[in-house]
């Protein structure tokens, strides 16, 4: 009988070592928890970009590990501040896969950013799951791990050149813009929807990431007197703009990139925000007849009572919504590949209200472009024109 009973714990032992090694053939993966990575900025003039994504993404992770987490796995974030630089966002990226061995990166922010990461965690084959950027390279078929869920920036520059001349007959458009890869794909969206309208800027002017050093731009800008300018950039710069601008007696109509992080910009301009267009890549975040917004602003007090809801959260609970989707899909067996197979093999996930949509050579998610202005009280409303 003691035999017996030997076997029978020699024989349990030996097939949670082979369960465990099963495991352990893909990172991040144990029989009880998926670890994901987050390179962000947490800090600095774009901080409550990187911080908004991470309460958005556990929101919707906390709400799955309360319902027994997926597959019975727990879902956990290792993240990491890289203050919105590229060299700080690359050594992040190579510790979470090659120290902290995570499954997939997560909620990446910035086109920099991305662009120097993107490639590491492309040639590791990790899957690098909704970045906070619209920036073109990202929906190169070539990178099938790379997972979007938001429009490019192309489509929003498209549409608001769209509404500047058909809703308010502008003509007079200037830019100001980060001068780094997400100001220069702003710019090209922007000329390119000019373009096609047989139209120009009538001027330009630049700002350095991570600073707040608009003035020179905006004597430049103001030279040439515009009916708008369209903005793309961080909220902390761009918010001084448009204050600076005001003191200078230039008010044309302000325009700007959802990058920008809306609550964080209406913050910083405070009684001056009244009139700021912002666009937008997912549905108004106080909208509960959404079922979607619904859901994610239930998910969000139960993860956090003290939080808000906003467009940059929700974007990244859209992020958490998907993975958590995508990780039922792969079923228990779950690997990198499996994962991804799950996103194109689905093709179309239904968040309730918002539909994302993959296939074949396809990584782009949704393209929808919303339109929202701040209130003088600082809130949002949501329009579908423009009017004076």
């Amino acid at each position: 009988m003691n035999l017996l009973k030997k076997s029978a714990t020699a024989a349990l032992l030996l097939s949670g070592f082979l369960g465990a090694a099963a495991h352990a053939e893909t990172p991040g993966v144990t029989a009880d928890k998926i670890v994901f990575g987050q390179s962000a900025a947490f800090d600095g003039p774009a901080g409550a970009l990187g911080t908004g994504m991470h309460q958005g993404l556990m929101a919707a992770f906390s709400a799955a590990n309360k319902a027994g987490g997926v597959n019975g796995r727990m879902l956990e974030i290792v993240k990491y501040d890289d203050g919105y630089e590229p060299d700080q966002a690359i050594e992040n990226t190579k510790k979470l896969i090659e120290q902290d061995k995570v499954f997939s990166i997560i909620g990446a922010v910035g086109t920099p950013t991305s662009r120097a990461t993107q490639p590491i965690a492309t040639e590791a084959k990790v899957p690098f799951v909704g970045p906070f950027t619209g920036a073109g390279f990202l929906r190169d078929s070539a990178n099938s791990n790379v997972i979007n869920v938001r429009a490019t920036y192309d489509q929003e520059t498209e549409t608001w050149i769209k509404h500047l001349t058909e809703d308010l007959g502008i003509s007079k458009i200037a830019i100001l813009y980060q001068d780094d890869g997400f100001g220069r794909v702003g710019l090209a969206g922007v000329n390119k929807a000019l373009e096609k309208r047989g139209m120009k800027l009538v001027a330009e002017g630049t700002y350095q990431r991570n600073t707040t050093a608009v003035k020179t731009a905006l004597l430049a800008i103001r030279k040439a007197e515009p009916e708008a300018v369209v903005m793309v950039g961080a909220y902390k710069p761009l918010a001084e703009f448009i204050k600076l601008s005001k003191k200078l007696k230039l008010d044309p109509v302000f325009v700007t990139i959802s990058f920008v992080g809306s609550r964080a910009l209406a913050a910083e301009l405070g009684d001056q925000g009244a009139g700021v267009v912002i666009s937008q890549v997912v549905p108004f975040p106080w909208d509960s007849s959404i079922p979607l917004v619904a859901k994610y602003t239930e998910d969000l007090k139960a993860y956090d009572a003290s939080l808000e809801p906003g467009f940059v959260s929700l974007e990244g609970y859209m992020v958490g919504r998907l993975t958590v989707m995508a990780l039922e899909k792969a079923g228990k067996d779950l690997s990198r590949e499996s994962f991804l197979e799950a996103v194109y093999g689905t093709g179309t996930f239904d968040l309730g209200g918002a539909k994302l949509e993959y296939g074949p050579g396809d990584n782009q998610g949704m393209g929808d472009v919303f339109l929202s202005v701040i209130q003088a009280d600082g809130s949002f409303k949501s329009v579908e024109k423009l009017s004076k």
